[in-house]
């Protein structure tokens, strides 16, 4: 116990404390009111850093075991996905006006290397439903990620759904992007486990620039003698196309990339390539389900969500009718026969094929359509891109191509999207 005048010391010490803070808090606080200033705020603690995420197999791969565009380019930001998804992709496809219903359909190639080329003027404009890049595109992997980057930019400011980024990367020589691979064309590739990973590490790269699709491979079936093949083809038996198609495809897929074999329903016995110029294929349609339907059907066995109609000419259309554009190649061979429930794209309407038949690529536009092909693919110019645009958009208001036949078309070309996650 501590003496009585000891205790009475401590109290008083400790009163006097008080007061001395006291006495400092309240005139700060006094001064604060008189000049206007706020205390100054209590501290916060600074925030944790996140989490980093765990590393990919990319990432902790030796150096010499990365693909070369891994090392060049920044990693891929996450998919680009329409703003306010609606509930499901029949509710987006109700909420679509015609014109964007049509531009949908649209598959277009574009001149420039950079954001200055009017496709992205027609990007803000439209909502178009793929982009097909092309040589005349690429000079370097950054510039063209840079180039692609943007059109996913221009899709998420206008709200529009991310178009499909498509090329036609065949392998070695035929291929649209020199020096990315596959390095080797299809008929150098020695078995079907070979076409699986130069597929696979083809994907892997063009997902690095942007790219969500190929329209590969070309699974025609060759024909000795025949001038349309070479290289180009893997092999002149049915049979061995079928798997290889059936690997390439599932390799691709596998990677997440939209494939399209071609060219339905083969032209591995045409007079000559549909890019030099009308191409005659003298095969009945009983012949060609012995050979060249084969790896078609072998596709759509392994899934594919979409196949390139060609522009040959087969005596089944006395000759008459592109491929393209006959009923009963999309519709009834393609739909019935096969059962193909995917989307169905027309090789390029610019192609010397149509051109040198005296399609106008509007009419052809509309007719491939009508016959039961769900996108158009035309490489330019850019003139006849608006002019099939505006010409199917008329065909629409008039009747001649059905609103049920363009719904069709759209349902198709939108769940495709769904399927990369493009949209959901």
């Amino acid at each position: 116990m501590l003496p009585k005048l000891q205790r009475r010391l401590i109290t008083a010490l400790l009163l006097g404390l008080n007061c001395i803070v006291f006495g400092v808090v309240a005139g700060y606080v006094f001064r604060a009111v008189g000049t206007g200033d706020a205390p100054p705020p209590a501290p916060v603690a600074a925030p944790a850093f996140p989490e980093a995420a765990p590393a990919s197999p990319e990432d902790t791969a030796p150096l010499g075991r990365r693909s070369f565009l891994s090392r060049l380019l920044p990693p891929p930001s996450e998919p680009v996905r329409a703003p306010r998804t609606p509930r499901s992709v029949e509710e987006l496809a109700r909420g679509m006006t015609t014109e964007r219903k049509v531009a949908q359909l649209m598959l277009v190639g574009f001149r420039g290397v950079d954001q200055t080329s009017s496709v992205f003027r027609d990007l803000r404009e439209r909502d178009l439903g793929g982009v097909v890049v092309e040589s005349r595109n690429y000079a370097s992997a950054t510039q063209l990620a840079t180039l692609l980057a943007g059109v996913f930019t221009v899709a998420r400011e206008t709200r529009h759904v991310p178009p499909f980024v498509l090329t036609a990367q065949e392998g070695g020589s035929y291929s649209e992007l020199d020096g990315i691979p596959p390095t080797r064309a299809p008929g150098e590739l020695a078995s079907p486990r070979a076409a699986a990973r130069a597929a696979g590490a083809a994907a892997r790269s063009l997902k690095l620039l942007g790219i969500n699709g190929v329209l590969a491979p070309v699974v025609d079936v060759g024909t000795e003698g025949a001038a349309a093949g070479g290289n180009r083809l893997y092999s002149d038996d049915p049979n061995a196309v079928a798997e290889f198609a059936a690997a390439t495809i599932r390799a691709y897929q596998k990677e997440g990339l939209l494939v399209a074999p071609k060219h339905f329903p083969g032209l591995g016995a045409a007079t000559q390539p549909t890019e030099a110029g009308p191409a005659t294929v003298g095969l009945s349609v009983r012949e060609l389900a012995q050979r060249d339907l084969r790896p078609f059907a072998a596709a759509v066995d392994a899934r594919v969500p979409a196949i390139v109609v060609g522009h040959g000419l087969y005596p089944a259309d006395d000759y008459a009718v592109p491929a393209s554009l006959s009923r009963g190649v999309s519709t009834a061979l393609l739909r019935r026969e096969l059962r193909f429930r995917g989307v169905a794209i027309t090789d390029d309407l610019a192609s010397p094929a149509l051109t040198g038949a005296a399609s106008s690529v509007p009419d052809a536009a509309v007719d491939a359509l009508r016959a039961g092909a769900d996108m158009v693919w035309i490489s330019g110019d850019r003139g006849d891109q608006e002019a099939a645009y505006v010409a199917v958009r008329n065909a629409v208001r008039k009747g001649e191509l059905s609103r049920r036949r363009l719904d069709e078309a759209l349902m198709r070309v939108l769940r495709a999207k769904g399927s990369l996650r493009l949209v959901r």
